[in-house]
């Protein structure tokens, strides 16, 4: 023992007491250190799983494609632009396609207008449930930044919802 501990500690056994406190404090920090280091670990790997959506197309139709097949794709739109293509494919559903300067695609959107089974849900858009807020909406944006895009999903609430899925490149 050293000078120090037997003037703060009168007795040997406050002194082994003390050491055991502080031995098992240092054991404490040490394992710490390494749960949070595995930690970091899965979630970088969960960010990689990220990285993959479900929902990377639609209709066929990828960011990046030219206009040209996206509309050999989809056939003629509704309104045909240069910088975007506005498609109605039925009373219930519409996409919006929007291009950049070389007419490649950068923006898919597409509006589903009612509940049912052609509209996807949050689940197959990125592969796990998302809680609705109380009036029952949905809303979930995910950033794919190794893959250079970003993904959303809005679902208003109500008897006949609208559903919103937008794919866009980031820019």
């Amino acid at each position: 023992m050293t000078s120090l501990t037997k003037k703060l500690f009168k007795s040997p056994a406050y002194c082994c007491i003390f050491t055991l406190i502080i031995a098992s404090a240092s054991l404490l920090i040490a394992f710490s250190c390494a749960n949070a280091q595995t930690s970091k670990r899965s979630g970088a790997h969960a960010a990689d799983l990220e990285e993959s959506a479900l929902f990377h197309d639609y209709r066929g139709v990828q960011l990046g494609m030219t206009a040209e097949e996206v509309r050999k794709k989809l056939g003629d739109p509704k309104d045909k632009g240069d910088e975007q293509d506005f498609f109605i494919f039925s009373d219930n559903e519409t996409a919006q396609v929007v291009y950049d300067k070389e007419r490649k695609v950068i923006t898919i959107s597409a509006d589903f207008l009612t509940a049912g089974d052609t509209v996807p849900t949050a689940k197959q858009v990125f592969g796990s449930e998302v809680e609705a807020k109380a009036d029952g909406s949905v809303y979930k944006m995910m950033r794919f930044t190794k893959a250079g895009y970003w993904l959303s999903y809005n679902r208003t609430g109500g008897g006949s919802p609208l559903t919103t899925v937008t794919l866009q490149k980031i820019q």
